[in-house]
């Protein structure tokens, strides 16, 4: 089907080179944006081609894995064009994925300009996420779930809530200063777990390892996770093995964190 709509394109369009050069820019806008936002790399490989394929552009390989995305557009002449991007840091962020995903299709169907393209894709970046003042509630109501799913009583789950609550706008700081997922990993545990033994010690909850339990449950990476295991199966194997190892290795600083906490406070009392 793509290669039927590649061809259809490009009858008695013969694209410049300069063209070519901003509709693969603009495809890579897309493709980066999506890869950061948390699509698997098999829809950021699709969509970069089919962008292209709707540009005009007879022949494109696309190349991506959670950190990089490379793309050669091949021309009429023999001309080739390579561009790449780097990807430093993945946030899920589905809504925007979702506007990206109705972008591609528009540009498919209304064979959209650049300018246009671009327009677009700097309104999705701009727009703020329409929740973000619910999230907060959104992670103390998951952290005392989580708690009393685990067997905490009522004491633990108030203070999964308020640790919830807390660690949301913690996130936040840390996210001011560092795009680092491992150390924001690292330091929020830390936190969670001295909030947790902290409650604990005030006498608000009673068992620090079942609210921590809650607080944990905010950070593990099950959607990073089970997309390295769809990237093994559709062939992806390099990523999903990149997407598996940091999963794991995600959760080991996660763990470290919090048991780092319990550490220091059962030294220092």
């Amino acid at each position: 089907m793509l290669e039927a709509m590649m061809a259809e394109n490009t009858k008695g369009w013969k694209m410049n080179r300069d063209e070519a050069e901003e509709y693969l820019y603009c495809a890579l806008d897309i493709g980066q944006l999506l890869l950061a936002s948390g699509a698997e790399v098999n829809r950021v490989e699709d969509t970069i081609s089919r962008v292209m394929a709707a540009a005009g552009v007879p022949k494109v390989e696309v190349f991506s894995i959670t950190s990089n995305i490379t793309v050669t557009a091949h021309l009429d002449g023999f001309q080739t064009l390579t561009q790449m991007r780097r990807v430093y840091a993945i946030h899920t962020n589905m809504r925007r994925i979702e506007e990206l995903n109705q972008l591609s299709r528009d540009i498919c169907a209304k064979k959209l300009k650049p300018e246009e393209i671009r327009d677009r894709i700097e309104h999705i970046q701009e727009e703020k996420p329409a929740n973000s003042r619910l999230l907060p509630v959104g992670y103390a109501i998951v952290s005392g779930a989580f708690a009393l799913f685990f067997g905490g009583d009522l004491n633990d789950f108030a203070a999964s809530v308020l640790i919830g609550f807390l660690l949301c706008y913690i996130e936040r700081l840390i996210s001011r200063f560092t795009d680092n997922v491992l150390m924001t990993a690292l330091i929020w545990s830390t936190a969670g777990g001295f909030l947790a033994q902290l409650t604990v010690l005030s006498g608000l909850g009673h068992h620090a390892d079942l609210i921590s339990i809650g607080n944990i449950m905010l950070f593990i990476p099950g959607i990073a996770f089970t997309n390295s295991i769809r990237d093994m199966f559709v062939g992806d194997t390099i990523t999903g093995l990149i997407r598996f190892m940091e999963s794991i290795l995600l959760a080991g600083i996660i763990a470290v964190g919090f048991t780092l906490a319990g550490r220091i406070l059962t030294g220092l009392l």
